[in-house]
């Protein structure tokens, strides 16, 4: 099969992208280097593989999460189909099992006749319009192939992962079960510290060997993947009013708010497994064993994956890309994912629509539109591509995005949600 767009990468951009596209009739092939290749983060074979937490956030439409959700499932999202198939229960938060989610999406785009090819692309193929959605592990000589496209300016930062520990593990004795302020079900995992257990934890924590930097690369962590020893080392009750915030719990045992408290959150619909929220980290595999037993609840935890570190990639966006993601001085090429910039499995799914409608538009022989400017996608879009930002960062959704005379909150999302409907007509998707 002749294609008519080729994407680059079975993300959750790429993935979206060639959804979109092979509903409005496109034959799309998209390319991805798994299994012939692994970057260092990746495990599974399939397509739309979830590498950091298996949480999409907050599903409230009072918060720019649940809105963009919203907006993308006005779109027709076949990752909001898949997540909705795969949930696991996290209170107001939207969690899947992540290996069910990826079988969904895999076989889901196989019925949409998407043709998914595995094999690594290391040189810039002539097909336009083409997207590339390698993601923020693209591989070396992939990175060689944008360096070479973009120019010098692609930019890097280190992104971490959370710990995951087996259920049976837990010493439920220490822990207990609910959700801040009782909202949302007993699905966490609490683990209460008193304060001296929580400033010998804090201690053991700074004081830990981390893994290895190669010295070439310079330290850069966003925000808010930022790893829990370096939040720690910024004062020491940091955690307690960071991921460690015991606000909204009383532990049943005490009768009393805890000094401090780890969440774990399940990680598969059996509860076999429970990620420990906000707890991304760069230290070694036995210190984490080490350290982590310092929490009463963890003390003979097993873990079934260390929490890591590892360099991901993104371009300068704001100098390369239109807000459709189109690169401004080479016309059909695309870019999707956050490789672009943006920040979060949601947003990523975001980006992959936008590119894949650019790339529609542009085989319809007319100009890419962005989305509406009141839609959160739109809004983001617009950040990650404004060419007056002089120092980029990468960006969550989030309603700051929105113009200063956007309406209220609980009203924003209602009118970014019709904003969405009517640019779908338009497109006539």
């Amino acid at each position: 099969m002749e294609e008519d767009v080729l994407i680059i990468g079975g993300g959750l951009a790429g993935c979206e992208a060639a959804a979109l596209l092979s509903r409005a009739g496109v034959k799309a092939r998209l390319v991805e280097m798994k299994p012939v290749r692994f970057s260092e983060a990746h495990k599974m074979d399939g397509l739309a593989e979830l590498v950091c937490s298996n949480s999409l956030k907050s599903e409230s439409m009072e918060n720019a999460s649940g809105v963009l959700k919203a907006e993308l499932r006005a779109m027709g999202s076949i990752l909001m189909e898949a997540a909705d198939r795969t949930r696991v229960a996290a209170g107001k938060a939207l969690a899947v099992d992540r290996r069910l989610f990826s079988e969904f999406v895999t076989a889901r785009l196989d019925t949409l006749g998407v043709n998914v090819t595995r094999r690594e692309v290391t040189g810039l193929p002539v097909k336009r319009p083409l997207i590339i959605a390698t993601g923020p592990l693209t591989s070396p000589p992939m990175a060689e192939v944008i360096e070479e496209l973009t120019g010098k300016g692609s930019l890097y930062f280190y992104d971490a992962i959370a710990p995951i520990v087996y259920g049976e593990s837990i010493d439920f004795s220490s822990a207990f079960m609910g959700s801040r302020y009782g909202k949302g079900g007993d699905d966490y995992v609490n683990c209460p510290l008193t304060k001296d257990e929580y400033y010998l934890f804090v201690k053991e924590l700074t004081a830990a060997r981390t893994a290895p930097v190669r010295e070439f690369e310079e330290k850069k962590f966003f925000e808010s993947c930022m790893p829990v020893e370096v939040m720690a080392m910024r004062g020491v009750d940091t955690l307690a009013f960071g991921p460690m915030r015991p606000t909204g719990f009383v532990d049943p045992q005490s009768g009393k708010r805890p000094y401090a408290l780890v969440q774990l959150r399940r990680e598969d619909k059996g509860g076999a497994l429970y990620n420990a929220v906000g707890f991304q980290t760069r230290l070694t595999n036995s210190e984490q064993k080490r350290v982590f037993s310092f929490i009463p609840a963890l003390k003979n935890a097993e873990f079934a994956r260390y929490g890591s570190m590892h360099r991901n990639t993104f371009i300068d966006s704001p100098r390369l890309l239109t807000p459709s993601l189109e690169l401004k001085d080479n016309t059909g090429i695309f870019f999707a994912g956050q490789i672009t910039g943006v920040e979060g499995y949601v947003e990523s799914a975001a980006s992959g629509i936008a590119a894949g409608i650019g790339a529609l538009m542009r085989l319809r022989g007319s100009e890419p539109q962005p989305f509406p400017g009141k839609t959160l996608t739109g809004a983001l879009m617009s950040y990650v591509t404004d060419d007056e930002k002089k120092d980029f960062q990468p960006m969550n959704a989030n309603f700051g995005l929105l113009s200063a005379n956007a309406i209220r909150r609980e009203e924003a999302g209602v009118a970014a949600v019709r904003a969405v409907e009517e640019y779908r007509k338009f497109l006539q998707l």
